[in-house]
């Protein structure tokens, strides 16, 4: 088991920076496609990349660079759908709130995620781990929250968001654990139904939101060229977020989901020249500090695990052999006696 340590954080770190890279670069993507060229049909863009992402994996497959592992059918459509529905949430919730509303939205997601492993899956959170989480809360929410408008509607979608979000993200992780499947095997049958939401909810969602028919847009071939540049980068970007949360949990996902705002905040003011405050700064540095307390807490606790893990391992290991030890000693006793008997039987 720890020989086999060293290539699983080698992975986990590897997973780690995917996402990072490729969620930044998927931003500044779409940043350009919906605000540089006007294309605003951010759920409708989303059916799409889950398509690329299902037609690349099925390439893949057929190539034999992964093995198809057959699923129950009901499992994965409740999955793929429940994720779909969630984005659309996500997307909904943007559109019929303020951005401080749906930053505080993302930022509930943790502690209900908390909540409901806790709850459902019997899984505990040490002090230093929830500190760590409200540090690095407190951090976020002081760099992006800029204003709380509720309004009804909002902060319903809002619920419904956050909900969709949680079980979708913990279904991921116990999936792959229950059912010995990998990231890729999920995500390659789980994408059809994904994409089929979003693409038959994704055009009247994209409307609702902004009164625009995505049919009726012009499609210009810089447009174009940004639209397959989001498809392909966002292959890489569901990939990792399954690898990801089926490597750590939906609680580490999230923490990483925040330092990616983070770093998108700080790409804005670098390169974008983005309004920048002390405030940004000194909130960036806060969840900087949340994650890197959450980071080694987490690896301290693992550690720790481990190493109670090996003694009870042994003595399990002990307490197996020690009737087949028994055993054979009283296998050699009655050898030695019958040697006894047969020598005097000789003798006489």
């Amino acid at each position: 088991m720890m020989a086999d340590a060293p290539g699983f954080q080698l992975g986990v770190i590897g997973a780690l920076v995917l996402s990072v890279t490729s969620s930044v670069a998927i931003v500044i993507c779409n940043k350009a496609l919906i605000s540089s060229l006007g294309f605003p049909f951010a759920t409708t863009l989303t059916s799409w990349h889950l398509m690329v992402t299902f037609c690349t994996l099925h390439v893949a497959q057929r190539f034999n660079f992964f093995e198809p592992k057959s699923v129950d059918m009901k499992t994965v459509m409740l999955f793929g759908v429940l994720n779909g529905v969630s984005i659309g949430f996500l997307n909904l919730s943007l559109g019929f709130n303020s951005i401080g509303f749906y930053q505080m939205t993302k930022l509930a997601i943790i502690p209900f995620t908390v909540l409901l492993e806790t709850i459902f899956l019997k899984k505990q959170f040490s002090k230093n781990i929830k500190l760590s989480l409200l540090v690095l809360l407190m951090g976020v929410g002081i760099a992006s929250i800029t204003d709380l408008q509720l309004n009804l509607l909002g902060s319903i979608l809002s619920v419904l968001a956050i909900a969709t979000t949680c079980v979708g993200q913990i279904m991921t992780n116990t999936i792959q654990k229950k059912l010995n499947i990998s990231s890729t095997q999920l995500l390659y049958q789980s994408a059809p139904f994904q994409a089929a939401i979003l693409f038959v909810s994704g055009p009247l969602v994209d409307q609702c939101l902004t009164k625009q028919n995505v049919f009726a847009y012009k499609y210009s071939p810089l447009v174009l060229i940004f639209i397959v540049l989001s498809c392909l980068i966002a292959v890489s970007v569901n990939f990792s977020t399954f690898l990801v949360i089926g490597k750590t949990s939906p609680v580490t996902y999230q923490v990483l989901g925040h330092l990616k705002t983070c770093l998108i905040l700080a790409f804005g003011y670098t390169l974008l020249h983005d309004p920048f405050t002390e405030r940004n700064i000194i909130g960036i540095c806060v969840a900087i500090l949340g994650m890197g307390l959450y980071s080694y807490f987490c690896t301290h606790e693992n550690k720790k695990k481990q190493s109670n893990e090996l003694p009870l391992a042994s003595q399990i290991k002990d307490k197996e052999s020690a009737p087949l030890m028994g055993h054979h000693e009283k296998e050699n006793q009655e050898v030695k006696k019958s040697n006894g008997v047969t020598t005097k039987e000789s003798l006489l």
